[in-house]
């Protein structure tokens, strides 16, 4: 292993479980324990757990935390309630994308928690640090202070309920959290958040709580979860993944995400450059492709017209687990990004039709 590499709080737990570990943001995660197949089934069908405590927790607070998040935040968090999340993306103000996130309004006045991508940590503190000058506000990474564990599926609040004995988590509605504490007085926050498609919870806490965490829901029948159905779970339900289709280069109207970015807010960094672009369109958008053949279309392979010209590139591409269909996001020039265009997927050395749908999938069961 890459002596390189951060460790989560449950690394030692994975080896124990003989899960296969890769490299993904700096840090040794598990790919897969069972197998993806399993372990994507689990989730829509039942429920599983993910290791997510790579990702960072920076926190904002002090009197114009509201409008220094607004300031530095697609979304609009005026007058946002307590215990409510947004997502939405830090801008470069020529539109590209810095980082997609959560933003939690927190239960104490004038404080806000930013949930952050794994591999985007310090350059978004640093950001953020950059862009506070002027603000009264402070800015905290407290992304060492938390382990995060993701339970997802159908059967989730169940086993989130039996774990904490909150049954106030039921009364939970999409995209809303709450606090409790453990018996020794420490902080918990479970959210009703995910990124597979289905119901399920998001639970952060110190580390030491969270491996206790991790090993009584193992014990009560939880499927461990890695990265690998995490990626064909959020593909399937049209979310989009850093680094892939979000970018500094790729901005959220070129996305299709201009819904997570309130051009009416009177500012925020960024926002000149995505009026323009809707004004204007942007010269190329983030499609979903469906593919006529059970050819796997990957990340990289050429997104062709029928004679052989290239108009984009696929971003993420598997065969569906759940559909039983091969289907790539790609970005591609915009002419060629309306519902029902033929297009063609260059895959080694052959070409395989297929056509532009809709980037969600499948459908989703979030809780209404």
């Amino acid at each position: 292993m890459d002596n390189q590499l951060k460790l989560t709080c449950l690394h030692d737990l994975h080896l124990e479980l003989g899960a296969k570990m890769s490299p993904f943001a700096g840090f040794d995660m598990p790919i897969q324990y069972s197998g993806i197949i399993d372990e994507h089934n689990a989730v829509r069908n039942e429920v599983g757990m993910f290791d997510v405590s790579h990702m960072g927790e920076i926190f904002i607070s002090g009197e114009d935390a509201e409008t220094f998040v607004n300031h530095i935040f697609t979304n609009d968090v005026r007058g946002l309630e307590e215990g409510k999340i947004l997502y939405g993306m830090l801008l470069y103000p020529d539109g590209g994308v810095v980082d997609d996130l959560l933003v939690y309004k927190e239960f104490t006045p004038d404080s806000f928690l930013l949930v952050v991508n794994a591999a985007n940590i310090e350059k978004d503190y640093d950001w953020i640090l950059k862009n506070a000058e002027g603000y009264k506000v402070k800015v905290e990474n407290a992304s060492d202070s938390f382990g995060q564990i993701a339970v997802q599926g159908p059967m989730s609040e169940q086993a989130v309920v039996d774990l904490l004995d909150i049954e106030e988590i039921r009364d939970l509605g999409f995209y809303s959290f709450l606090d409790a504490e453990d018996e020794d007085g420490n902080r918990v926050i479970v959210s009703r958040t995910g990124y597979t498609g289905e119901d399920g919870f998001e639970i952060y806490a110190k580390p030491e709580i969270i491996r206790d965490m991790w090993k009584w829901l193992l014990e009560s029948g939880v499927k461990p979860c890695g990265l690998g159905c995490r990626d064909t779970l959020r593909f399937e339900a049209g979310l989009p993944l850093y680094g892939d289709e979000l970018s500094a280069d790729i901005s959220p109207v070129m996305a299709g995400l201009s819904m997570f970015c309130k051009l009416d807010k009177p500012e925020f960094i960024g926002k000149d450059a995505l009026v323009k672009q809707k004004a204007e369109g942007p010269a190329r958008k983030v499609v979903g492709i469906e593919l006529k053949d059970n050819a796997i279309p990957r990340a990289g392979y050429p997104v062709e017209l029928e004679d052989g010209t290239q108009v984009g590139v696929v971003t993420t591409g598997y065969h569906s687990i759940s559909l039983d269909k091969s289907l790539c996001f790609a970005l591609v020039d915009a002419k060629y990004a309306a519902l029902d265009t033929p297009l063609w997927i260059h895959i080694r050395k052959h070409v395989f039709p297929g056509i532009v749908v809709k980037k969600r999938f499948y459908q989703t069961n979030y809780k209404k």
